[in-house]
Protein backbone atom coordinates (compact mmCIF):
# COMPACT_ATOMS: atom_id res chain seq x y z
CA UNK A 1 0.00 0.00 0.00
CA UNK A 2 1.39 4.09 -0.72
CA UNK A 3 2.36 5.84 2.22
CA UNK A 4 -0.07 8.04 3.18
CA UNK A 5 2.58 10.33 4.44
CA UNK A 6 6.24 11.03 3.22
CA UNK A 7 8.72 10.46 5.94
CA UNK A 8 11.23 13.25 6.64
CA UNK A 9 15.00 12.55 5.88
CA UNK A 10 17.69 14.23 7.38
CA UNK A 11 20.31 15.35 5.42
CA UNK A 12 23.82 16.36 7.28
CA UNK A 13 24.75 19.75 8.87
CA UNK A 14 24.62 22.52 6.45
CA UNK A 15 27.06 23.37 4.26
CA UNK A 16 28.10 19.88 4.15
CA UNK A 17 26.68 19.51 0.29
CA UNK A 18 23.99 21.54 -1.17
CA UNK A 19 23.42 19.76 -4.22
CA UNK A 20 21.54 17.26 -2.56
CA UNK A 21 19.03 19.90 -1.36
CA UNK A 22 18.46 20.40 -4.91
CA UNK A 23 18.08 16.67 -5.99
CA UNK A 24 15.94 16.24 -2.86
CA UNK A 25 13.93 18.52 -3.75
CA UNK A 26 13.72 17.21 -7.75
CA UNK A 27 12.64 13.91 -6.58
CA UNK A 28 10.27 14.81 -3.93
CA UNK A 29 8.19 16.99 -6.50
CA UNK A 30 8.70 13.92 -8.99
CA UNK A 31 11.18 15.70 -11.23
CA UNK A 32 14.07 13.58 -13.89
CA UNK A 33 17.75 13.57 -12.21
CA UNK A 34 20.05 14.76 -14.67
CA UNK A 35 23.68 13.03 -15.40
CA UNK A 36 25.28 15.56 -13.55
CA UNK A 37 22.89 14.62 -11.03
CA UNK A 38 23.58 11.16 -10.30
CA UNK A 39 27.51 11.86 -9.96
CA UNK A 40 26.48 13.63 -7.39
CA UNK A 41 24.98 10.96 -5.79
CA UNK A 42 27.99 9.16 -6.32
CA UNK A 43 30.31 11.98 -4.93
CA UNK A 44 28.29 13.25 -1.63
CA UNK A 45 29.55 12.05 1.60
CA UNK A 46 25.41 12.18 2.62
CA UNK A 47 25.40 8.58 1.64
CA UNK A 48 22.78 7.76 4.03
CA UNK A 49 20.38 10.71 2.30
CA UNK A 50 20.88 8.80 -1.02
CA UNK A 51 19.76 5.66 0.39
CA UNK A 52 17.01 8.15 2.07
CA UNK A 53 15.94 8.94 -0.96
CA UNK A 54 15.88 5.76 -2.66
CA UNK A 55 13.91 4.39 0.33
CA UNK A 56 11.22 7.33 -0.34
CA UNK A 57 11.02 6.65 -4.09
CA UNK A 58 10.42 2.99 -3.25
CA UNK A 59 7.70 3.03 -0.82
CA UNK A 60 6.03 5.25 -3.24
CA UNK A 61 5.96 2.63 -6.12
CA UNK A 62 5.82 -0.31 -3.89
CA UNK A 63 4.34 0.86 0.18
CA UNK A 64 5.68 -2.09 2.16
CA UNK A 65 5.76 -5.02 -0.45
CA UNK A 66 8.84 -6.82 -0.78
CA UNK A 67 8.66 -9.39 -4.03
CA UNK A 68 9.96 -12.75 -4.48
CA UNK A 69 9.87 -15.92 -6.71
CA UNK A 70 9.86 -19.92 -6.61
CA UNK A 71 12.24 -20.33 -9.62
CA UNK A 72 14.80 -22.39 -10.79
CA UNK A 73 17.94 -20.85 -13.14
CA UNK A 74 18.90 -23.57 -15.59
CA UNK A 75 22.76 -22.72 -17.21
CA UNK A 76 22.40 -25.01 -20.29
CA UNK A 77 26.10 -25.03 -21.23
CA UNK A 78 29.23 -22.88 -20.23
CA UNK A 79 30.77 -23.66 -23.51
CA UNK A 80 31.48 -20.66 -25.28
CA UNK A 81 32.73 -18.78 -28.20
CA UNK A 82 33.79 -15.74 -26.56
CA UNK A 83 36.83 -15.20 -23.68
CA UNK A 84 34.89 -12.03 -22.03
CA UNK A 85 37.75 -11.55 -19.49
CA UNK A 86 35.49 -10.62 -16.42
CA UNK A 87 34.28 -14.06 -16.86
CA UNK A 88 35.08 -17.25 -15.16
CA UNK A 89 32.11 -19.28 -16.30
CA UNK A 90 33.00 -19.85 -19.93
CA UNK A 91 35.15 -23.22 -21.66
CA UNK A 92 36.17 -24.78 -24.38
CA UNK A 93 35.62 -27.58 -25.85
CA UNK A 94 37.50 -30.52 -24.80
CA UNK A 95 38.22 -28.19 -21.83
CA UNK A 96 38.08 -28.80 -18.24
CA UNK A 97 34.64 -28.66 -16.76
CA UNK A 98 33.19 -27.74 -20.16
CA UNK A 99 29.59 -29.16 -19.78
CA UNK A 100 26.45 -29.20 -22.01
CA UNK A 101 22.76 -30.26 -21.15
CA UNK A 102 20.59 -32.13 -23.67
CA UNK A 103 16.52 -31.28 -24.03
CA UNK A 104 15.93 -34.63 -21.80
CA UNK A 105 18.29 -33.54 -18.78
CA UNK A 106 16.38 -29.57 -19.04
CA UNK A 107 13.31 -30.84 -19.38
CA UNK A 108 13.96 -32.85 -16.22
CA UNK A 109 14.59 -29.94 -14.30
CA UNK A 110 11.63 -28.26 -15.54
CA UNK A 111 9.44 -31.02 -14.46
CA UNK A 112 10.92 -31.00 -11.07
CA UNK A 113 10.71 -27.58 -10.72
CA UNK A 114 7.34 -27.57 -11.32
CA UNK A 115 6.94 -30.30 -8.27
CA UNK A 116 8.69 -27.84 -6.18
CA UNK A 117 5.81 -25.17 -6.87
CA UNK A 118 8.41 -23.13 -9.15
CA UNK A 119 6.62 -20.41 -11.39
CA UNK A 120 9.75 -19.58 -13.77
CA UNK A 121 12.57 -21.18 -15.35
CA UNK A 122 15.69 -18.70 -15.98
CA UNK A 123 17.33 -20.42 -18.61
CA UNK A 124 20.46 -18.87 -20.00
CA UNK A 125 24.38 -20.28 -21.30
CA UNK A 126 27.37 -19.85 -23.51
CA UNK A 127 27.57 -19.03 -27.13
CA UNK A 128 27.78 -22.39 -27.87
CA UNK A 129 29.47 -23.04 -31.08
CA UNK A 130 27.55 -25.97 -32.48
CA UNK A 131 24.06 -25.84 -31.36
CA UNK A 132 22.06 -25.60 -33.94
CA UNK A 133 19.37 -22.94 -33.93
CA UNK A 134 16.65 -25.50 -33.98
CA UNK A 135 17.80 -27.11 -31.00
CA UNK A 136 16.95 -24.11 -29.16
CA UNK A 137 13.17 -23.64 -30.34
CA UNK A 138 13.06 -27.39 -30.07
CA UNK A 139 14.42 -27.38 -26.64
CA UNK A 140 11.70 -24.72 -25.66
CA UNK A 141 8.69 -26.54 -27.40
CA UNK A 142 10.04 -29.54 -25.35
CA UNK A 143 9.43 -27.49 -21.66
CA UNK A 144 6.72 -26.18 -22.53
CA UNK A 145 4.56 -29.54 -23.91
CA UNK A 146 6.08 -30.87 -20.43
CA UNK A 147 5.10 -28.40 -17.89
CA UNK A 148 2.61 -26.02 -19.84
CA UNK A 149 2.25 -22.96 -16.83
CA UNK A 150 5.69 -22.58 -16.64
CA UNK A 151 7.02 -19.28 -17.63
CA UNK A 152 9.90 -19.56 -19.55
CA UNK A 153 12.74 -16.69 -19.12
CA UNK A 154 15.48 -17.18 -21.13
CA UNK A 155 18.56 -16.46 -23.50
CA UNK A 156 19.99 -12.72 -23.08
CA UNK A 157 20.91 -10.44 -25.56
CA UNK A 158 24.17 -11.64 -26.46
CA UNK A 159 23.08 -15.60 -26.95
CA UNK A 160 19.97 -13.75 -29.47
CA UNK A 161 22.25 -11.90 -31.36
CA UNK A 162 24.48 -15.17 -31.29
CA UNK A 163 21.16 -17.22 -32.07
CA UNK A 164 20.60 -15.12 -35.47
CA UNK A 165 23.91 -15.47 -36.70
CA UNK A 166 23.47 -19.64 -36.45
CA UNK A 167 19.98 -19.60 -37.78
CA UNK A 168 20.57 -17.11 -40.82
CA UNK A 169 17.01 -16.36 -40.38
CA UNK A 170 16.22 -12.72 -41.70
CA UNK A 171 18.89 -9.96 -42.87
CA UNK A 172 21.25 -9.28 -40.35
CA UNK A 173 20.42 -6.35 -37.92
CA UNK A 174 17.48 -5.89 -36.25
CA UNK A 175 14.64 -7.05 -38.46
CA UNK A 176 16.74 -10.93 -38.12
CA UNK A 177 16.74 -10.44 -34.72
CA UNK A 178 13.00 -9.86 -34.51
CA UNK A 179 12.13 -12.79 -36.97
CA UNK A 180 14.74 -15.26 -34.52
CA UNK A 181 12.73 -13.62 -31.70
CA UNK A 182 9.82 -14.52 -33.21
CA UNK A 183 10.58 -18.08 -33.68
CA UNK A 184 11.08 -18.58 -30.21
CA UNK A 185 8.56 -17.38 -28.86
CA UNK A 186 5.91 -19.13 -30.61
CA UNK A 187 8.30 -21.98 -29.32
CA UNK A 188 7.34 -21.06 -25.55
CA UNK A 189 9.70 -18.39 -24.86
CA UNK A 190 7.78 -15.70 -22.31
CA UNK A 191 10.46 -12.94 -21.48
CA UNK A 192 14.06 -12.34 -21.60
CA UNK A 193 16.16 -11.78 -18.56
CA UNK A 194 18.89 -8.76 -18.19
CA UNK A 195 22.07 -10.69 -18.62
CA UNK A 196 24.78 -9.24 -20.73
CA UNK A 197 24.11 -5.07 -20.57
CA UNK A 198 27.57 -4.90 -18.60
CA UNK A 199 28.18 -1.38 -19.06
CA UNK A 200 27.23 0.41 -22.60
CA UNK A 201 30.14 2.03 -22.81
CA UNK A 202 33.05 1.24 -26.08
CA UNK A 203 36.06 2.44 -24.08
CA UNK A 204 34.94 -0.49 -21.30
CA UNK A 205 33.80 -3.11 -23.80
CA UNK A 206 37.04 -3.17 -25.77
CA UNK A 207 39.11 -3.72 -22.52
CA UNK A 208 36.77 -5.72 -20.75
CA UNK A 209 34.67 -8.16 -23.33
CA UNK A 210 35.92 -6.76 -26.83
CA UNK A 211 34.04 -9.42 -29.59
CA UNK A 212 30.86 -9.47 -27.36
CA UNK A 213 27.78 -6.79 -28.66
CA UNK A 214 28.20 -3.58 -27.78
CA UNK A 215 25.83 -1.13 -26.12
CA UNK A 216 23.21 -0.68 -29.14
CA UNK A 217 22.72 -4.15 -29.84
CA UNK A 218 21.71 -5.20 -26.53
CA UNK A 219 19.52 -2.34 -26.21
CA UNK A 220 18.21 -3.67 -30.35
CA UNK A 221 17.33 -6.56 -29.16
CA UNK A 222 15.24 -5.51 -26.14
CA UNK A 223 13.43 -3.32 -28.19
CA UNK A 224 12.39 -5.73 -30.67
CA UNK A 225 11.78 -8.07 -27.80
CA UNK A 226 9.12 -5.32 -26.25
CA UNK A 227 7.60 -4.87 -30.22
CA UNK A 228 6.78 -8.26 -30.01
CA UNK A 229 5.17 -7.99 -26.54
CA UNK A 230 8.07 -9.86 -24.57
CA UNK A 231 8.81 -8.28 -21.04
CA UNK A 232 12.88 -7.98 -20.02
CA UNK A 233 15.42 -6.91 -17.30
CA UNK A 234 17.81 -5.11 -17.83
CA UNK A 235 21.70 -5.23 -15.40
CA UNK A 236 24.36 -3.39 -15.04
CA UNK A 237 27.55 -5.17 -14.21
CA UNK A 238 29.45 -2.69 -12.56
CA UNK A 239 33.35 -2.58 -10.04
CA UNK A 240 35.48 -3.51 -12.58
CA UNK A 241 36.98 -1.57 -15.64
CA UNK A 242 34.08 0.91 -15.67
CA UNK A 243 34.00 4.35 -13.98
CA UNK A 244 31.33 5.67 -12.55
CA UNK A 245 30.16 8.67 -15.28
CA UNK A 246 29.84 5.47 -17.10
CA UNK A 247 27.68 3.95 -14.81
CA UNK A 248 25.56 6.93 -15.59
CA UNK A 249 25.18 7.21 -18.98
CA UNK A 250 24.56 3.16 -19.11
CA UNK A 251 21.58 4.73 -16.83
CA UNK A 252 20.45 6.90 -19.01
CA UNK A 253 20.42 5.09 -22.46
CA UNK A 254 17.92 2.79 -20.67
CA UNK A 255 15.60 5.41 -19.17
CA UNK A 256 15.53 6.72 -22.58
CA UNK A 257 14.98 3.70 -24.56
CA UNK A 258 11.78 3.08 -21.82
CA UNK A 259 10.45 6.50 -22.20
CA UNK A 260 10.08 5.94 -25.67
CA UNK A 261 8.82 2.20 -25.36
CA UNK A 262 6.09 3.74 -22.46
CA UNK A 263 5.30 6.74 -24.13
CA UNK A 264 1.51 5.61 -25.18
CA UNK A 265 1.18 4.19 -22.17
CA UNK A 266 1.79 7.01 -20.42
CA UNK A 267 -0.48 9.11 -22.67
CA UNK A 268 -3.36 6.48 -21.69
CA UNK A 269 -3.32 6.98 -18.01
CA UNK A 270 -3.30 10.29 -17.84
CA UNK A 271 0.28 10.81 -16.85
CA UNK A 272 1.88 13.88 -18.44
CA UNK A 273 5.44 13.30 -19.83
CA UNK A 274 8.87 16.20 -19.12
CA UNK A 275 11.17 17.28 -21.38
CA UNK A 276 12.26 15.40 -24.09
CA UNK A 277 9.62 12.92 -23.41
CA UNK A 278 10.38 12.00 -20.09
CA UNK A 279 8.06 9.25 -18.44
CA UNK A 280 8.79 9.70 -14.66
CA UNK A 281 6.88 6.92 -12.55
CA UNK A 282 8.44 7.59 -9.16
CA UNK A 283 6.68 11.27 -8.71
CA UNK A 284 4.01 11.74 -5.82
CA UNK A 285 0.96 10.14 -5.75
CA UNK A 286 -1.01 12.88 -7.44
CA UNK A 287 0.87 12.85 -10.47
CA UNK A 288 -0.80 9.35 -11.98
CA UNK A 289 -4.58 9.99 -12.32
CA UNK A 290 -5.20 6.11 -13.27
CA UNK A 291 -2.19 3.93 -13.09
CA UNK A 292 1.02 4.88 -11.60
CA UNK A 293 2.71 1.23 -12.59
CA UNK A 294 2.51 -0.69 -16.42
CA UNK A 295 1.10 -4.28 -16.37
CA UNK A 296 0.62 -6.32 -19.34
CA UNK A 297 -2.80 -6.20 -20.67
CA UNK A 298 -3.60 -2.22 -19.60
CA UNK A 299 -4.72 0.44 -21.81
CA UNK A 300 -2.32 2.18 -24.26
CA UNK A 301 0.17 -0.84 -23.82
CA UNK A 302 0.55 -2.80 -26.49
CA UNK A 303 3.91 -4.02 -26.14
CA UNK A 304 6.38 -4.95 -23.97
CA UNK A 305 9.05 -3.39 -21.41
CA UNK A 306 11.84 -3.14 -19.01
CA UNK A 307 10.53 -4.41 -15.83
CA UNK A 308 13.33 -4.24 -13.32
CA UNK A 309 16.80 -3.06 -13.22
CA UNK A 310 19.12 -5.60 -11.34
CA UNK A 311 22.79 -3.93 -10.65
CA UNK A 312 25.24 -6.81 -10.63
CA UNK A 313 28.52 -6.28 -8.79
CA UNK A 314 31.64 -7.68 -10.43
CA UNK A 315 33.46 -10.44 -8.53
CA UNK A 316 37.14 -11.14 -9.60
CA UNK A 317 37.69 -14.65 -8.42
CA UNK A 318 39.30 -16.78 -11.61
CA UNK A 319 38.77 -14.03 -13.98
CA UNK A 320 41.61 -12.77 -15.96
CA UNK A 321 40.44 -9.65 -13.73
CA UNK A 322 41.39 -11.34 -10.48
CA UNK A 323 43.59 -8.44 -9.61
CA UNK A 324 40.64 -6.43 -9.18
CA UNK A 325 38.96 -5.47 -6.17
CA UNK A 326 35.75 -6.60 -5.89
CA UNK A 327 33.19 -3.48 -5.03
CA UNK A 328 32.40 -2.92 -1.32
CA UNK A 329 29.51 -3.06 0.23
CA UNK A 330 28.82 0.83 0.99
CA UNK A 331 29.16 0.71 -2.84
CA UNK A 332 26.47 -1.98 -3.59
CA UNK A 333 24.37 -0.04 -1.71
CA UNK A 334 24.89 3.34 -3.00
CA UNK A 335 24.69 2.04 -6.80
CA UNK A 336 22.02 0.52 -5.89
CA UNK A 337 20.13 3.40 -4.43
CA UNK A 338 21.06 5.91 -7.53
CA UNK A 339 20.02 3.26 -10.22
CA UNK A 340 16.85 3.26 -8.26
CA UNK A 341 16.79 6.96 -8.41
CA UNK A 342 18.35 7.55 -11.91
CA UNK A 343 16.05 4.86 -13.41
CA UNK A 344 12.42 6.39 -12.68
CA UNK A 345 10.25 4.58 -15.43
CA UNK A 346 11.44 1.11 -14.26
CA UNK A 347 9.02 -0.57 -12.03
CA UNK A 348 11.20 -2.45 -10.10
CA UNK A 349 14.95 -2.34 -8.62
CA UNK A 350 16.04 -6.40 -7.59
CA UNK A 351 18.64 -6.98 -5.07
CA UNK A 352 19.79 -10.60 -6.69
CA UNK A 353 20.96 -12.64 -3.30
CA UNK A 354 23.16 -14.25 -5.51
CA UNK A 355 25.55 -11.54 -6.11
CA UNK A 356 24.78 -9.47 -3.61
CA UNK A 357 24.19 -12.14 -0.23
CA UNK A 358 21.03 -12.31 1.44
CA UNK A 359 21.89 -10.44 4.37
CA UNK A 360 22.81 -7.54 2.35
CA UNK A 361 19.61 -7.69 -0.31
CA UNK A 362 17.70 -7.24 3.05
CA UNK A 363 19.68 -4.20 3.58
CA UNK A 364 18.83 -2.87 0.50
CA UNK A 365 15.34 -3.41 0.69
CA UNK A 366 15.36 -0.07 2.51
CA UNK A 367 17.25 1.23 0.02
CA UNK A 368 15.23 1.39 -3.34
CA UNK A 369 15.24 -2.29 -3.98
CA UNK A 370 11.35 -3.98 -3.70
CA UNK A 371 12.51 -7.35 -5.11
CA UNK A 372 15.31 -9.74 -3.75
CA UNK A 373 14.62 -12.91 -6.77
CA UNK A 374 13.83 -16.30 -5.83
CA UNK A 375 14.52 -19.49 -4.94
CA UNK A 376 17.21 -20.19 -7.41
CA UNK A 377 18.71 -23.51 -6.43
CA UNK A 378 21.68 -23.68 -9.39
CA UNK A 379 23.56 -21.27 -10.77
CA UNK A 380 26.45 -21.42 -12.08
CA UNK A 381 27.56 -18.01 -13.82
CA UNK A 382 29.10 -16.11 -10.51
CA UNK A 383 28.11 -15.57 -7.07
CA UNK A 384 29.19 -13.55 -3.74
CA UNK A 385 29.83 -16.57 -1.58
CA UNK A 386 29.97 -20.25 -1.65
CA UNK A 387 31.54 -23.45 -3.83
CA UNK A 388 29.81 -25.11 -6.34
CA UNK A 389 26.84 -24.56 -8.16
CA UNK A 390 24.14 -25.16 -5.37
CA UNK A 391 22.68 -21.60 -4.67
CA UNK A 392 19.30 -22.84 -3.00
CA UNK A 393 17.62 -20.84 -0.37
CA UNK A 394 14.13 -21.27 1.29
CA UNK A 395 10.70 -19.23 0.76
CA UNK A 396 11.07 -19.65 4.44
CA UNK A 397 14.49 -17.65 4.55
CA UNK A 398 13.10 -15.65 1.69
CA UNK A 399 10.21 -14.05 3.49
CA UNK A 400 12.13 -13.92 6.97
CA UNK A 401 14.66 -11.48 5.10
CA UNK A 402 12.05 -9.08 3.96
CA UNK A 403 9.95 -9.44 7.50
CA UNK A 404 13.28 -8.68 8.98
CA UNK A 405 13.42 -5.62 6.63
CA UNK A 406 10.78 -4.05 7.54
CA UNK A 407 8.47 -5.49 4.71
CA UNK A 408 5.79 -7.61 3.37
CA UNK A 409 6.87 -10.80 1.54
CA UNK A 410 4.65 -10.77 -1.56
CA UNK A 411 4.99 -14.04 -4.40
CA UNK A 412 5.12 -12.90 -7.69
CA UNK A 413 5.20 -14.52 -10.92
CA UNK A 414 7.56 -13.31 -13.54
CA UNK A 415 5.25 -10.77 -15.19
CA UNK A 416 4.62 -9.17 -11.12
CA UNK A 417 1.56 -10.89 -10.22
CA UNK A 418 0.44 -11.70 -7.08
CA UNK A 419 0.83 -15.51 -6.61
CA UNK A 420 -1.98 -17.68 -4.72
CA UNK A 421 -0.92 -20.97 -4.15
CA UNK A 422 -1.87 -24.30 -2.52
CA UNK A 423 1.51 -26.02 -2.02
CA UNK A 424 3.16 -27.01 -5.53
CA UNK A 425 -0.26 -25.76 -7.01
CA UNK A 426 -0.64 -21.57 -8.14
CA UNK A 427 -2.39 -19.36 -9.34
CA UNK A 428 -2.47 -15.43 -10.53
CA UNK A 429 -4.44 -13.04 -8.14
CA UNK A 430 -7.38 -11.61 -9.91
Amino acid sequence: MPLTAEVPIRPLPPGRDTRMDAIERTVRAGGRLSEADGLALYETPDVHRVLALADLVRRRLHGRAAYFNINRHINYSNICALSCKFCAFHRKKDQDGAYEMDTARIVQEVQGAAAAGATEIHMVGGLHPWLPFQWYCDTLRAMKAAVPAMHIKAFTAVEIVHLQRISKRGAEGFEGIKAVLRDLREAGLGSLPGGGAEVFDDRVHDEAFKGKIRGEQWLDVHRAAHELGLNSNATMLYGHVERRPERIRHMRLLREQQDRTLADWARAQGIAAGPDGAIVLTGPETSYPKRRLPMPGQEGLSTGYFQTIIPLPFYPNESELERLPAPTGLENLRTLAIARLMLDNFPHVKAFWIMQTLPMAELMLGAGADDIDGTVVWYDITKAVGEGNHQETSVKDLAKAIRDAGFEPVERDTLYRRVVRDGAAWDVAE
